[in-house]
């Protein structure tokens, strides 16, 4: 198969035009459409059924990842969208927590037109239909360990509770795309200037003026007692921060505040009051081991580890200075003790 990238409108909806040409181009050979919602722009793909229909017109089927059902929960139904195919992932939305890349876990519906091509299981003649082509994985039913928490997160919250959920989910990325965007640009809005379950912001300006990147900002973060949020996905040099409706107001004014004071950090480097190279980004994090040491930055210790008064109060230290974390994913090392120290 040959991947035809689709471009995107100025709002980051999939381009229709764009979409039509190409279908028509490669009607011949089109197999699928991959689509994402809501999308990873963080918007909702306003035009989605018109979207299945031209794919399907051209002799395509549609394959939706709902890489995030937490924003869909209680107010859609994604069979209605028209896609084909609609994997409907577990994390984020079901207590399912999403690190490390997994587990992504989470049932793959199917129109009927497919069905007798879905895997079956040489254990369990139940699990699939007889045309199937055998079993892809080792437990027919998904994970026994996994699946047990969704089960009890759905029945604890109900109907109600899970349609709030979606709804403060939505409420909550838009009150930090809000609170962000006098200081920082939103990358992608629907028409109405507001974001599905995630908002973008755009960072590449911040690096042409003045070289701090997407990276020193994660790492800042760390002395306010933050994991930074999605990096340079899915836009290089941008940010994609995404906080569920698990946050209350506290903690999400507490983010907001550390991201303008980081900010505010990076206008003294664009004024000259900081050099490029020795200022409290590209240095960051900062350890014990550092406030011990004798000081020689152009900053106080107090703006090194106490930036903000919020961190007065509780703080969290990171163990160890920055690492070269590009070097360390293209050069990976066992720890464990070579075989022959057995011998």
């Amino acid at each position: 198969m040959k991947v035809v990238i689709v471009n995107c409108d100025e709002q980051g909806n999939i381009d229709l035009v764009d979409l039509l040409e190409k279908a028509k181009a490669y009607k011949n050979s089109l197999s699928a459409l991959m689509i994402t919602y809501p999308s990873t722009h963080g918007v909702f793909e306003a035009e989605v059924k018109k979207i299945c229909e031209i794919i399907h017109d051209h002799g395509g089927q549609v394959y939706m990842d709902g890489a995030n059902l937490n924003a869909m929960v209680g107010l859609c139904q994604p069979g209605q969208f028209g896609p084909d195919v609609s994997h409907l992932n577990l994390h984020k939305t079901f207590c399912i927590p999403h690190g490390g890349g997994g587990p992504g876990v989470g049932p793959i519906g199917v129109a009927e037109h497919l069905k007798p091509f879905m895997p079956n299981h040489n254990l369990n003649r139940l699990a699939g239909p007889e045309t199937g082509s055998s079993n892809i994985s080792a437990a027919p039913w998904g994970s026994a360990l996994i699946l047990p928490i969704p089960w009890s997160f759905i029945a604890m919250m109900g109907a109600e509770g899970l349609k709030r959920a979606t709804e403060v989910a939505i409420l909550n990325a838009n009150y930090i795309a809000h609170r962000l965007k006098e200081h920082f640009p939103i990358l992608y809005t629907g028409s109405l200037g507001r974001v599905a379950h995630e908002c973008i912001i755009d960072l590449r300006p911040i690096k042409e003026a003045t070289g701090i990147t997407v990276d020193d900002i994660a790492k800042r973060l760390m002395d306010f007692g933050f994991h930074a949020p999605t990096m340079s996905w899915p836009v290089i040099n941008t940010m994609m921060i995404e906080p569920t409706e698990s946050e209350s107001k506290e903690e999400l004014d507490r983010f907001c505040d550390a991201m303008i004071t980081i900010r505010e950090e990076i206008r003294k480097v664009e004024k000259g009051q900081w050099t490029k190279e020795d200022n409290p980004l590209v240095n960051a994090p900062h350890t014990t081991e550092n406030l011990m040491q004798d000081w020689n930055h152009s900053y106080s210790r107090e703006q090194a580890f106490y930036p903000n008064m919020a961190l007065k109060d509780g703080k969290f230290w990171p163990s160890v200075n920055r690492i070269d974390h590009v070097y360390g994913d293209k050069n990976l090392f066992c720890s464990c003790i070579p075989v022959s120290d057995y011998a």
